[in-house]
């Protein structure tokens, strides 16, 4: 678990560099979009990427480590030019690079961070620190002519760079690596700087590790008190986002001291990215847990409960793992709107595609919440008739009592009238008893009242449901009807009560004198004695 952590954790860390170089091109796109409520001159795009404060900083130090001094200069907010710009631009770019310290995530909006208690045309992007002293690098959004507005380095600020300049010192740490290391740009960054990003991204996973392994006993302790589970297998899942969490912060330590404003918004990013992926993977990690508690807590028989909340773990995973997708992209500059309206629309044509699919998801869904019938019960649905073996996402299974197997559709079975034999609170006992013609009617008489006293007697038959009355004469019986309910659900225990009673009836009748009339039996036992055998017995019946 420990070696998963880590390798995921390495694919995290790298992923962020790609997301992280991918950001340079977005901070440097030609579109710009600053929200509905923009007015329609300022929707345009600008070739230098300065309509963003990141862009600004970016862009500028981009050029002059390029020692591009013309394209550098725009983005200075400064009358200079000549040689004098052109040191500027150099002071400026060693001060960034050496004691700048960052407030975070720089401003990919084009009316930048409106909650600096700024006016709406400044911008706060950090500080450069020598010493004692301290200087507020602000950017100014700069409006020439008809051209759209930009944001340039505020002249305010580039007053003072050269005087912190020379406190910072000239002489820069970069002359100490071959001269290839310091040309050779890579992305954002000189051979140089990618060495340091190298070597201190081990740095972090190791600090992270070993940290983790110190509050993870801690960590144990307090997720079993939450859960009130002791299972460690369960528990001990949570720790590799808990490492990611702890590689974050020391990344974020990493980014507070970093005096290059590269450097920092790098680390930043990474940061950020790594705290999201983090709270993702945690969050997938708990949904994961509460399932398998879930598996625990319900029996086998809960197979459609545990159906369900696999369904709703699945997806409140997916839907975590895009949100927390769509927050890096979000924190990258990147505008998710595009990408919502693509999920959008590709809900809508899976919709289409899957509509028997997804009635009868949601119909599984609507029989696992309203339990009409549960695994285990015998019901009647439609033609159907059986026990339900499985209640799944897609359909129901009746096993009949021919012992075979049938699968009902669950969004027909939603909209069928179901009838659940198991959710009888007492079951019906109806019999009709047929008596030989001829008995007199006070024997009859005392034959109902011992078949009353019979049922009043049992324990288990509904007193005041019980009743037995003379229903007709017949030219062949006389007919007792025979009715009461049984305080009894089980249909098995039920079988049992109704032999127990239909026997004391039989008894009781055997008793007191009172023949039972099977018609249809003497009828075919005549049948079966032949012609001459039936006139034989019917002579001896009547001598």
């Amino acid at each position: 678990m420990r070696a998963m952590a880590r390798f995921a954790a390495f694919i995290i860390f790298f992923a962020v560099l790609a997301s992280a170089s991918g950001a340079q091109g977005i901070l440097q796109s030609k579109t710009l979009k600053t929200g509905d409520n923009a007015r329609p001159s300022e929707i345009s795009s600008d070739p230098l990427g300065r309509t963003t404060p990141q862009g600004t900083i970016v862009g500028f130090m981009m050029a002059a480590r390029k020692g591009d001094y013309e394209k550098a200069l725009k983005y200075l907010d400064t009358r200079k030019a000549g040689r004098g710009a052109n040191k500027l631009v150099d002071e400026l770019q060693v001060v960034l690079e050496r004691g700048f310290s960052g407030l975070g995530i720089l401003s990919t909006k084009a009316e930048g961070r409106l909650d600096d208690n700024l006016p709406p045309s400044k911008e706060l992007v950090g500080t450069i620190e020598t010493g004692s002293n301290s200087l507020d690098v602000t950017l100014e959004r700069v409006q020439r002519g008809n051209e759209p507005p930009v944001w340039l380095f505020a002249s305010e600020t580039l007053a003072k760079i050269p005087e912190f300049y020379d406190a910072l010192g000239a002489k820069l740490f970069e002359r100490y690596f071959p001269k290839f290391m310091t040309d050779i740009v890579v992305l954002w960054f000189p051979l140089w700087q990618w060495l340091y990003i190298l070597l201190m991204a081990p740095l972090s996973i190791l600090v992270a590790t070993l940290v983790t392994r110190l509050v993870t006993p801690l960590f144990l302790i307090l997720i079993r008190k939450i859960a009130k589970t002791g299972d460690e297998d369960h528990v001990m899942t949570l720790t590799g986002p808990l490492r990611i969490f702890i590689l974050a912060l020391a990344i974020w330590a990493i980014s507070f001291f970093s005096r290059s404003v590269l450097i920092s918004l790098f680390w930043t990013y990474a940061a950020l990215t790594l705290t999201v992926a983090g709270i993702t993977w945690l969050a997938v990690r708990v949904i994961d847990v509460v399932v398998r508690l879930k598996h625990r807590q319900w029996t086998a028989t809960a197979s459609g409960r545990l159906a369900m909340i696999e369904l709703l773990g699945k997806l409140s995973k997916a839907l975590t793992v895009i949100a927390g997708f769509l927050i890096i992209l979000y924190f990258a500059g990147v505008n998710i709107t595009a990408a919502l309206t693509g999920l959008g629309i590709g809900g809508i044509a899976i919709a289409l595609a899957a509509q028997k699919t997804l009635e009868n998801l949601f119909g599984g869904i609507m029989i696992i919440s309203d339990r009409p019938i549960r695994v285990g019960d015998f019901c009647k649905a439609g033609a159907y008739m059986g026990s339900v073996e499985s209640i799944g996402l897609r359909s129901t299974y009746l096993r009949t009592p021919e012992r075979t197997m049938v699968s009902i559709p669950n969004g027909q079975l939603a909209t069928m009238s179901l009838e659940n034999f198991a959710f009888r609170d007492k079951i019906v006992f109806h019999h009709t008893i047929n008596l030989q013609p001829g008995i007199a009617s006070p024997r009859i008489a005392d034959f109902l009242s011992g078949i009353r006293q019979i049922l009043m007697e049992h324990p288990k038959v509904e007193e005041s449901s019980m009743r037995a009355n003379l229903l007709r004469i017949s030219d062949s019986s006389l007919v007792i009807d025979v009715f009461a309910y049984i305080l009894e659900s089980g249909y098995e225990t039920f079988l049992a009560i109704q032999e127990e009673l239909l026997l004391s009836i039989v008894s009781f009748a055997e008793k007191t004198g009172s023949p039972l009339a099977f018609p249809t039996a003497l009828n075919w036992a005549a049948a079966l004695k032949g012609p001459a055998e039936g006139e034989d017995e019917k002579k001896k019946s009547d001598t």
